[in-house]
Protein backbone atom coordinates (compact mmCIF):
# COMPACT_ATOMS: atom_id res chain seq x y z
CA UNK A 1 0.00 0.00 0.00
CA UNK A 2 1.34 3.78 -1.08
CA UNK A 3 0.38 6.61 0.67
CA UNK A 4 0.03 9.93 -1.36
CA UNK A 5 -0.95 13.50 -0.31
CA UNK A 6 -3.16 14.17 -3.47
CA UNK A 7 -4.49 11.61 -5.56
CA UNK A 8 -6.01 12.90 -8.94
CA UNK A 9 -8.71 10.47 -10.56
CA UNK A 10 -8.03 11.50 -14.45
CA UNK A 11 -5.50 12.81 -16.22
CA UNK A 12 -7.32 14.85 -18.82
CA UNK A 13 -7.17 18.39 -19.49
CA UNK A 14 -8.61 19.40 -15.82
CA UNK A 15 -6.70 16.62 -14.16
CA UNK A 16 -2.95 17.24 -15.78
CA UNK A 17 -3.29 20.78 -15.25
CA UNK A 18 -3.72 20.66 -11.52
CA UNK A 19 -0.96 18.08 -11.21
CA UNK A 20 1.16 20.68 -13.32
CA UNK A 21 -0.10 23.71 -10.57
CA UNK A 22 0.65 21.50 -7.49
CA UNK A 23 4.07 21.28 -8.91
CA UNK A 24 5.45 24.18 -6.84
CA UNK A 25 3.93 22.73 -3.60
CA UNK A 26 5.89 19.49 -4.52
CA UNK A 27 8.33 20.96 -4.09
CA UNK A 28 8.45 22.84 -1.56
CA UNK A 29 6.90 20.98 0.80
CA UNK A 30 7.50 17.22 -0.39
CA UNK A 31 3.71 17.19 -1.43
CA UNK A 32 3.58 13.22 -2.96
CA UNK A 33 0.72 13.19 -5.93
CA UNK A 34 -0.76 10.25 -7.89
CA UNK A 35 -2.59 10.84 -11.09
CA UNK A 36 -4.82 8.10 -11.93
CA UNK A 37 -5.65 7.78 -15.56
CA UNK A 38 -8.04 5.26 -17.77
CA UNK A 39 -7.30 6.24 -21.04
CA UNK A 40 -3.75 4.55 -22.65
CA UNK A 41 -1.70 6.66 -24.10
CA UNK A 42 0.33 5.19 -27.44
CA UNK A 43 3.16 3.29 -26.99
CA UNK A 44 5.45 6.34 -28.19
CA UNK A 45 3.86 8.69 -25.84
CA UNK A 46 1.74 11.44 -26.71
CA UNK A 47 2.42 13.12 -30.27
CA UNK A 48 0.49 15.74 -31.64
CA UNK A 49 -0.53 15.72 -34.74
CA UNK A 50 -2.52 18.50 -36.37
CA UNK A 51 -5.63 18.11 -38.16
CA UNK A 52 -8.67 19.44 -39.73
CA UNK A 53 -11.12 17.86 -37.04
CA UNK A 54 -9.24 18.65 -33.90
CA UNK A 55 -11.50 19.49 -31.59
CA UNK A 56 -10.54 22.91 -29.53
CA UNK A 57 -11.26 25.13 -26.46
CA UNK A 58 -11.81 28.65 -25.66
CA UNK A 59 -10.14 30.09 -23.27
CA UNK A 60 -10.24 33.47 -21.80
CA UNK A 61 -7.70 35.59 -21.51
CA UNK A 62 -7.39 34.97 -18.04
CA UNK A 63 -6.59 31.26 -18.34
CA UNK A 64 -4.15 32.63 -20.43
CA UNK A 65 -2.68 34.69 -17.73
CA UNK A 66 -3.19 31.76 -15.12
CA UNK A 67 -1.19 29.54 -17.87
CA UNK A 68 1.46 31.88 -18.08
CA UNK A 69 1.69 31.09 -14.44
CA UNK A 70 2.36 27.58 -14.44
CA UNK A 71 5.01 28.47 -16.80
CA UNK A 72 3.19 27.11 -19.79
CA UNK A 73 2.08 29.51 -22.25
CA UNK A 74 5.54 30.63 -23.64
CA UNK A 75 7.75 28.44 -25.31
CA UNK A 76 10.90 27.68 -22.74
CA UNK A 77 14.04 25.41 -23.20
CA UNK A 78 12.49 22.21 -24.62
CA UNK A 79 9.16 22.98 -23.53
CA UNK A 80 6.65 23.68 -26.16
CA UNK A 81 3.94 26.23 -24.74
CA UNK A 82 0.18 26.89 -25.43
CA UNK A 83 0.78 29.99 -27.23
CA UNK A 84 2.39 27.99 -30.52
CA UNK A 85 -1.04 26.71 -31.34
CA UNK A 86 -3.60 28.79 -30.06
CA UNK A 87 -5.27 31.55 -32.17
CA UNK A 88 -6.52 35.01 -31.32
CA UNK A 89 -9.93 36.40 -30.51
CA UNK A 90 -9.35 39.71 -31.29
CA UNK A 91 -12.76 40.68 -31.22
CA UNK A 92 -16.17 39.18 -30.12
CA UNK A 93 -19.08 39.57 -32.37
CA UNK A 94 -22.93 39.28 -30.70
CA UNK A 95 -26.17 39.65 -32.35
CA UNK A 96 -29.77 38.30 -32.70
CA UNK A 97 -30.18 36.55 -35.90
CA UNK A 98 -32.53 38.77 -38.07
CA UNK A 99 -32.57 41.39 -35.88
CA UNK A 100 -30.79 45.11 -35.94
CA UNK A 101 -28.29 45.74 -33.15
CA UNK A 102 -25.08 44.11 -31.75
CA UNK A 103 -22.53 43.94 -29.18
CA UNK A 104 -18.92 43.96 -30.37
CA UNK A 105 -15.86 43.68 -27.46
CA UNK A 106 -12.55 44.42 -28.80
CA UNK A 107 -9.49 43.86 -27.13
CA UNK A 108 -8.01 47.29 -28.54
CA UNK A 109 -10.72 48.70 -26.18
CA UNK A 110 -9.08 46.71 -23.17
CA UNK A 111 -5.73 47.50 -23.69
CA UNK A 112 -4.89 43.49 -24.69
CA UNK A 113 -3.13 41.19 -27.08
CA UNK A 114 -6.45 39.24 -27.03
CA UNK A 115 -9.85 38.84 -25.38
CA UNK A 116 -9.35 35.16 -25.68
CA UNK A 117 -7.99 32.13 -27.12
CA UNK A 118 -8.79 28.73 -29.54
CA UNK A 119 -6.62 26.12 -28.74
CA UNK A 120 -6.39 22.34 -30.22
CA UNK A 121 -7.53 20.02 -27.15
CA UNK A 122 -4.82 17.88 -28.74
CA UNK A 123 -2.01 20.53 -28.06
CA UNK A 124 -2.97 21.23 -24.60
CA UNK A 125 -2.57 17.89 -23.85
CA UNK A 126 0.66 17.62 -25.48
CA UNK A 127 1.83 20.47 -23.62
CA UNK A 128 0.63 19.41 -20.00
CA UNK A 129 1.75 15.94 -20.35
CA UNK A 130 5.59 17.18 -21.83
CA UNK A 131 5.37 18.81 -18.44
CA UNK A 132 4.13 15.95 -16.23
CA UNK A 133 6.86 13.83 -17.63
CA UNK A 134 9.38 16.15 -15.81
CA UNK A 135 7.71 16.24 -12.46
CA UNK A 136 8.19 14.13 -9.57
CA UNK A 137 4.46 12.33 -9.60
CA UNK A 138 3.36 8.98 -9.29
CA UNK A 139 1.69 8.55 -13.17
CA UNK A 140 -0.53 5.46 -13.29
CA UNK A 141 -1.70 5.07 -16.71
CA UNK A 142 -3.95 2.93 -17.82
CA UNK A 143 -5.25 2.28 -14.62
CA UNK A 144 -8.76 2.86 -12.80
CA UNK A 145 -10.32 3.46 -9.87
CA UNK A 146 -12.77 0.56 -8.83
CA UNK A 147 -13.60 1.13 -5.28
CA UNK A 148 -12.84 4.13 -3.28
CA UNK A 149 -13.28 3.56 1.24
CA UNK A 150 -12.73 6.10 3.54
CA UNK A 151 -10.05 5.48 6.02
CA UNK A 152 -8.39 7.46 8.57
CA UNK A 153 -7.05 10.46 7.49
CA UNK A 154 -8.45 10.17 3.61
CA UNK A 155 -9.47 7.62 1.26
CA UNK A 156 -8.30 4.04 0.39
CA UNK A 157 -8.17 3.76 -3.63
CA UNK A 158 -8.09 0.40 -5.11
CA UNK A 159 -7.14 0.33 -8.59
CA UNK A 160 -7.72 -2.42 -11.26
CA UNK A 161 -4.00 -3.74 -11.20
CA UNK A 162 -4.75 -4.52 -7.69
CA UNK A 163 -2.52 -1.78 -6.40
CA UNK A 164 -4.07 0.30 -3.52
CA UNK A 165 -3.36 3.98 -2.47
CA UNK A 166 -4.06 5.99 0.77
CA UNK A 167 -4.65 9.67 0.00
CA UNK A 168 -5.16 12.18 2.19
CA UNK A 169 -7.02 14.51 -0.37
CA UNK A 170 -8.56 12.72 -3.36
CA UNK A 171 -9.90 14.58 -6.12
CA UNK A 172 -12.68 13.73 -9.41
CA UNK A 173 -11.22 15.05 -11.95
CA UNK A 174 -12.65 12.27 -14.01
CA UNK A 175 -15.27 14.10 -16.76
CA UNK A 176 -18.93 14.78 -16.94
CA UNK A 177 -20.13 10.69 -16.57
CA UNK A 178 -17.85 10.43 -13.34
CA UNK A 179 -18.59 6.57 -12.33
CA UNK A 180 -17.13 7.60 -8.76
CA UNK A 181 -19.35 10.18 -8.00
CA UNK A 182 -22.38 7.53 -8.27
CA UNK A 183 -20.04 5.19 -5.56
CA UNK A 184 -19.30 8.38 -3.44
CA UNK A 185 -23.20 8.60 -2.96
CA UNK A 186 -23.06 12.58 -4.52
CA UNK A 187 -25.94 13.44 -6.22
CA UNK A 188 -26.28 15.56 -9.40
CA UNK A 189 -28.82 18.06 -9.71
CA UNK A 190 -29.95 18.62 -13.97
CA UNK A 191 -31.50 20.59 -16.56
CA UNK A 192 -31.92 19.01 -19.79
CA UNK A 193 -31.84 22.00 -22.28
CA UNK A 194 -33.40 19.34 -24.92
CA UNK A 195 -30.98 20.36 -27.26
CA UNK A 196 -27.56 19.04 -28.83
CA UNK A 197 -24.22 20.98 -29.71
CA UNK A 198 -23.41 20.11 -33.34
CA UNK A 199 -19.62 21.00 -33.55
CA UNK A 200 -17.56 21.19 -36.77
CA UNK A 201 -14.79 22.75 -38.42
CA UNK A 202 -15.30 25.10 -40.92
CA UNK A 203 -13.02 26.28 -43.90
CA UNK A 204 -13.70 29.96 -44.94
CA UNK A 205 -13.73 31.83 -48.30
CA UNK A 206 -12.22 34.51 -46.83
CA UNK A 207 -9.55 35.39 -43.34
CA UNK A 208 -12.13 35.63 -40.00
CA UNK A 209 -9.77 38.25 -38.87
CA UNK A 210 -9.92 37.33 -35.49
CA UNK A 211 -13.30 37.40 -34.84
CA UNK A 212 -15.48 35.12 -33.16
CA UNK A 213 -19.27 35.40 -33.35
CA UNK A 214 -21.85 34.60 -31.61
CA UNK A 215 -25.79 34.50 -33.60
CA UNK A 216 -29.02 33.89 -31.32
CA UNK A 217 -31.78 32.14 -32.55
CA UNK A 218 -35.03 31.43 -30.69
CA UNK A 219 -34.15 27.69 -32.35
CA UNK A 220 -30.90 27.68 -30.93
CA UNK A 221 -27.30 30.03 -31.23
CA UNK A 222 -24.41 29.08 -33.32
CA UNK A 223 -21.08 30.10 -32.59
CA UNK A 224 -17.97 30.25 -34.77
CA UNK A 225 -14.74 30.68 -32.97
CA UNK A 226 -11.36 31.89 -34.96
CA UNK A 227 -9.46 28.84 -35.47
CA UNK A 228 -5.62 29.35 -37.23
CA UNK A 229 -5.45 29.59 -40.80
CA UNK A 230 -8.76 30.32 -42.95
CA UNK A 231 -10.44 27.71 -40.31
CA UNK A 232 -13.19 28.35 -37.45
CA UNK A 233 -14.69 26.06 -35.10
CA UNK A 234 -18.48 25.41 -35.01
CA UNK A 235 -20.77 25.30 -32.37
CA UNK A 236 -24.55 25.15 -33.29
CA UNK A 237 -27.38 24.48 -30.50
CA UNK A 238 -30.49 22.85 -32.19
CA UNK A 239 -33.39 20.98 -31.16
CA UNK A 240 -33.42 17.11 -31.68
CA UNK A 241 -35.64 17.06 -34.73
CA UNK A 242 -33.54 19.60 -36.72
CA UNK A 243 -29.98 17.64 -35.81
CA UNK A 244 -31.40 14.63 -36.85
CA UNK A 245 -32.15 16.65 -40.52
CA UNK A 246 -28.49 18.16 -40.31
CA UNK A 247 -26.83 14.75 -39.83
CA UNK A 248 -28.49 13.58 -42.56
CA UNK A 249 -27.27 16.23 -45.11
CA UNK A 250 -24.43 15.62 -47.32
CA UNK A 251 -22.04 18.33 -46.70
CA UNK A 252 -22.67 20.66 -49.49
CA UNK A 253 -26.12 20.82 -47.98
CA UNK A 254 -24.45 21.32 -44.69
CA UNK A 255 -22.75 23.92 -45.81
CA UNK A 256 -25.67 25.27 -47.45
CA UNK A 257 -27.80 25.27 -44.01
CA UNK A 258 -24.95 26.69 -42.16
CA UNK A 259 -24.39 29.84 -44.90
CA UNK A 260 -28.32 30.39 -44.93
CA UNK A 261 -28.26 31.04 -41.27
CA UNK A 262 -24.89 32.77 -40.53
CA UNK A 263 -24.85 34.82 -44.41
CA UNK A 264 -22.13 36.27 -46.05
CA UNK A 265 -19.71 38.18 -43.36
CA UNK A 266 -17.03 35.34 -43.90
CA UNK A 267 -17.22 34.58 -47.92
CA UNK A 268 -18.73 31.54 -48.72
CA UNK A 269 -18.35 28.37 -46.24
CA UNK A 270 -15.54 25.92 -48.44
CA UNK A 271 -15.13 22.58 -46.18
CA UNK A 272 -17.04 21.06 -43.33
CA UNK A 273 -15.05 18.50 -41.10
CA UNK A 274 -16.36 15.57 -39.50
CA UNK A 275 -19.66 16.77 -37.44
CA UNK A 276 -20.48 15.47 -34.05
CA UNK A 277 -23.02 16.36 -31.29
CA UNK A 278 -23.46 16.13 -27.66
CA UNK A 279 -26.51 16.16 -25.39
CA UNK A 280 -26.79 19.67 -23.18
CA UNK A 281 -27.02 19.63 -19.90
CA UNK A 282 -26.77 21.73 -16.96
CA UNK A 283 -25.20 19.09 -14.26
CA UNK A 284 -24.03 20.62 -11.32
CA UNK A 285 -23.01 18.12 -8.41
CA UNK A 286 -24.56 18.63 -5.15
CA UNK A 287 -21.48 18.35 -3.35
CA UNK A 288 -18.21 19.49 -4.37
CA UNK A 289 -16.11 19.15 -1.46
CA UNK A 290 -15.92 16.95 1.66
CA UNK A 291 -13.18 16.32 3.64
CA UNK A 292 -10.67 14.59 2.15
CA UNK A 293 -12.37 15.27 -1.59
CA UNK A 294 -12.90 17.79 -4.11
CA UNK A 295 -14.67 17.23 -7.48
CA UNK A 296 -13.60 19.56 -10.44
CA UNK A 297 -14.10 20.03 -13.85
CA UNK A 298 -17.19 18.71 -15.84
CA UNK A 299 -17.56 16.16 -12.54
CA UNK A 300 -18.24 19.51 -10.70
CA UNK A 301 -20.05 21.14 -13.49
CA UNK A 302 -21.33 20.93 -17.22
CA UNK A 303 -22.65 24.25 -18.72
CA UNK A 304 -24.08 25.16 -21.99
CA UNK A 305 -21.33 26.09 -24.03
CA UNK A 306 -23.79 29.16 -25.00
CA UNK A 307 -20.76 31.59 -23.39
CA UNK A 308 -18.08 29.38 -23.95
CA UNK A 309 -16.80 29.12 -20.24
CA UNK A 310 -17.00 25.47 -19.33
CA UNK A 311 -12.91 24.94 -19.31
CA UNK A 312 -12.27 28.33 -18.16
CA UNK A 313 -14.95 28.00 -14.91
CA UNK A 314 -12.62 24.62 -14.70
CA UNK A 315 -9.09 26.15 -14.54
CA UNK A 316 -10.02 28.46 -11.91
CA UNK A 317 -11.34 26.01 -10.17
CA UNK A 318 -7.61 24.13 -10.42
CA UNK A 319 -6.26 27.39 -9.09
CA UNK A 320 -8.57 27.90 -6.09
CA UNK A 321 -8.03 24.31 -4.95
CA UNK A 322 -3.80 24.93 -5.71
CA UNK A 323 -3.85 28.52 -3.03
CA UNK A 324 -6.64 26.91 -1.17
CA UNK A 325 -3.80 23.75 -0.36
CA UNK A 326 -1.09 26.09 -0.23
CA UNK A 327 -2.47 28.64 2.20
CA UNK A 328 -3.40 24.96 4.59
CA UNK A 329 0.20 23.74 4.17
CA UNK A 330 1.98 27.03 5.40
CA UNK A 331 -0.37 26.78 8.02
CA UNK A 332 0.66 23.84 9.19
CA UNK A 333 -2.77 21.73 8.47
CA UNK A 334 -3.39 19.08 6.25
CA UNK A 335 -4.48 19.21 2.58
CA UNK A 336 -7.51 17.30 3.00
CA UNK A 337 -8.81 18.53 6.41
CA UNK A 338 -12.40 20.40 6.60
CA UNK A 339 -10.59 23.38 7.17
CA UNK A 340 -8.98 23.14 4.17
CA UNK A 341 -11.40 21.99 1.88
CA UNK A 342 -14.53 24.39 3.55
CA UNK A 343 -11.65 27.69 2.34
CA UNK A 344 -11.60 25.64 -1.63
CA UNK A 345 -15.22 25.85 -1.21
CA UNK A 346 -15.46 29.57 -0.15
CA UNK A 347 -13.10 30.57 -2.89
CA UNK A 348 -15.30 28.35 -5.29
CA UNK A 349 -18.40 29.71 -4.90
CA UNK A 350 -19.13 32.64 -5.85
CA UNK A 351 -17.21 32.15 -9.61
CA UNK A 352 -19.33 28.72 -9.98
CA UNK A 353 -23.07 30.06 -9.24
CA UNK A 354 -22.53 33.52 -10.95
CA UNK A 355 -21.51 31.91 -13.93
CA UNK A 356 -23.93 28.41 -14.13
CA UNK A 357 -26.74 31.34 -13.65
CA UNK A 358 -25.41 33.48 -15.72
CA UNK A 359 -25.09 31.10 -19.00
CA UNK A 360 -28.45 29.27 -17.93
CA UNK A 361 -30.04 32.85 -18.21
CA UNK A 362 -28.72 33.41 -21.32
CA UNK A 363 -30.14 30.48 -22.70
CA UNK A 364 -33.55 31.60 -21.17
CA UNK A 365 -33.40 35.07 -22.67
CA UNK A 366 -32.27 34.17 -26.46
CA UNK A 367 -34.34 31.13 -26.17
CA UNK A 368 -37.99 32.65 -26.24
CA UNK A 369 -39.51 33.39 -29.18
CA UNK A 370 -42.23 36.46 -28.10
CA UNK A 371 -41.69 38.82 -30.92
CA UNK A 372 -42.23 41.25 -28.46
CA UNK A 373 -39.23 40.29 -26.25
CA UNK A 374 -37.20 39.71 -29.77
CA UNK A 375 -37.48 43.64 -30.11
CA UNK A 376 -36.59 44.58 -26.72
CA UNK A 377 -33.56 41.72 -26.95
CA UNK A 378 -32.71 43.85 -29.89
CA UNK A 379 -32.78 47.37 -28.36
CA UNK A 380 -30.86 45.65 -25.59
CA UNK A 381 -28.00 44.71 -27.51
CA UNK A 382 -28.01 48.31 -29.22
CA UNK A 383 -27.65 50.07 -25.82
CA UNK A 384 -25.16 47.40 -24.45
CA UNK A 385 -23.32 48.52 -27.49
CA UNK A 386 -23.38 52.49 -26.56
CA UNK A 387 -23.08 51.97 -22.63
CA UNK A 388 -19.25 51.78 -23.10
CA UNK A 389 -18.31 51.18 -19.35
CA UNK A 390 -21.00 48.09 -19.20
CA UNK A 391 -19.50 46.73 -22.31
CA UNK A 392 -16.24 46.99 -20.72
CA UNK A 393 -17.64 45.29 -17.69
CA UNK A 394 -19.08 42.40 -19.81
CA UNK A 395 -15.81 42.13 -21.45
CA UNK A 396 -13.89 41.61 -18.47
CA UNK A 397 -16.24 38.89 -16.92
CA UNK A 398 -16.24 37.27 -20.38
CA UNK A 399 -12.02 37.31 -20.50
CA UNK A 400 -12.04 36.34 -16.92
CA UNK A 401 -10.69 39.10 -15.12
CA UNK A 402 -13.51 39.60 -12.99
CA UNK A 403 -15.24 36.85 -10.74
Amino acid sequence: MQRVDVAIIGGGLVGASLACALAGLTERHRLRIAVIEATPLSAEGVRYQPSFDERSSALSYGSRLHFERLGLWHDAASMPGLAREAAAIERIHIAERGRFGAVRLDHAEMKVEALGYVVPNAWMGEVLMRRLERLSIDWRCPAQVVMVESCPGGHRLTLDDGAVLEAGLTVLADGGRSPLKARLGIASRVHDYGQHALIGNLELGRDHMGIAYERFDPRGPMALLPLRGRRMALVWTLAPQALERMLELDDRAFLAEVQAFFGDRLGRFQRIGARRHYPLRLVQACEQVRPHLAVLGNAAHSLHPVAGQGFNLALRGVLDLRDALEVALESGRTVGETATMMDFESRRRRDRDVMVQASHRLVELFGIGNPMLSHLRAAGLVGLNLASPLRRALTRRAMGLER
